[in-house]
């Protein structure tokens, strides 16, 4: 892609798509939003306008084979992730895929297998991992100014409650631990530095198999534990934080999935307190450079085995919580 602009399409009019795609883009160089589809015509040709988006598809399929594309943003439902992320590599697209990858570990492994046979990139939209503080707090970690660490922590809870959102539906492979566990339990595994079991899970449910909220328990191989706190629907109306404990110190964050909106970074060892701060561009358009990096060949703090093993331990919390593990909907 070098020396050229990269082309992306929209799969769907989805509401995510304006401050994940479409702003970014007008900030990353190199970058164009070219064509949206949506189920609904009128909306996806309203879309279209609203955005300045020059091309409208009638369909998901048009829009996947159009050879004037080279990239997909894929914000369909959960359900949805993985069979138009594949069809899209097989048409030689690259594809930005919203979080989570897919509907489940199966499916993850499939699209996975197709990516590297076509040689396209595939990015999961955790766009938190590509911001200069998720980097710090690695770096925090790996300098062993905590100490060993003991226990990794990750809470995000807010209130949806329109239960008639798709996020709620069973068939579009919805739930809390899907929407807003998968951010927690991704912050968790890369801040362990290591792959994590689930010991337990507890769900509360809005329907038969759907969780409105859930509590997950991990244990990583060096004997440190984890927890994932996520809601969509309970008493904990809103919380994102995460913590890591060392034998040494600790380290407190306040949202630390969107800290262009606001942060907090405490640091806490035996010389001393400190807090930190990180300003400059946004997470998303922070995630769409890497990912326009990447299509050129370069490294990414993301891959396939991370999103992998994230839909994997996703599967093993819904089968802890007595539920079963999401499965991918009709395209």
């Amino acid at each position: 892609m070098t020396g050229r602009a990269l082309h992306f399409g929209i799969l769907g009019a989805a509401r995510i798509a304006p401050k994940a795609l479409i702003a970014p883009a007008r900030e990353v160089p190199g970058v164009e939003v070219r064509a949206v589809a949506a189920r609904d015509g009128a909306r996806a040709r309203a879309f279209a306008a609203k955005h300045r988006i020059p091309v409208v598809h009638e369909s998901y399929a048009a829009l996947v084979a159009d050879p004037e594309l080279d990239a997909v943003y894929n914000p369909l439902p959960n359900g949805l992730h993985g069979v138009w992320t594949l069809r899209a590599l097989r048409e030689g697209k690259h594809v930005l895929c919203e979080k989570p990858f897919t509907a489940n570990a199966d499916e993850a492994r499939a699209v996975a297998a197709v990516a590297r046979e076509t040689g396209r990139t595939v990015f999961e939209a955790f766009h938190w991992r590509h911001h200069p503080l998720a980097a710090r707090l690695l770096e925090i970690v790996e300098s062993g100014e905590l100490g060993e660490i003991r226990h990794v922590e990750a809470r995000l809870c807010a209130p949806l409650v329109n239960v008639r959102d798709i996020r709620y539906r069973l068939d579009l492979a919805g739930g809390a631990a899907m929407d807003m566990g998968c951010y927690a339990l991704h912050f968790v595994r890369t801040l362990g530095r290591a792959e994590p079991r689930v010991v337990s899970a507890r769900a509360k449910l809005l329907s038969p198999g759907v969780d409105r909220a859930m509590e997950i328990d991990l244990v990583f191989p060096s004997g440190a534990t984890g927890r994932a706190v996520c809601s969509m629907l309970s008493s904990r109306v809103f919380d994102a934080s995460a913590r890591v404990e060392g034998t040494r110190g600790r380290v407190r964050v306040v949202n630390p999935w969107m800290p262009q909106l606001f942060h907090r970074v405490r640091v806490e060892t035996p010389s001393g307190m400190r807090r930190e701060r990180f300003p400059g561009p946004g997470t998303y358009t922070r995630q769409l450079a890497a990912f326009a990096r990447a299509v050129d060949g370069a490294p990414a703090p993301t891959d396939l085995d991370d999103a992998i093993a994230n839909m994997a331990l996703i599967d093993a919390a819904y089968r802890a919580a007595g539920l079963a593990p999401r499965t991918p909907s009709r395209g």
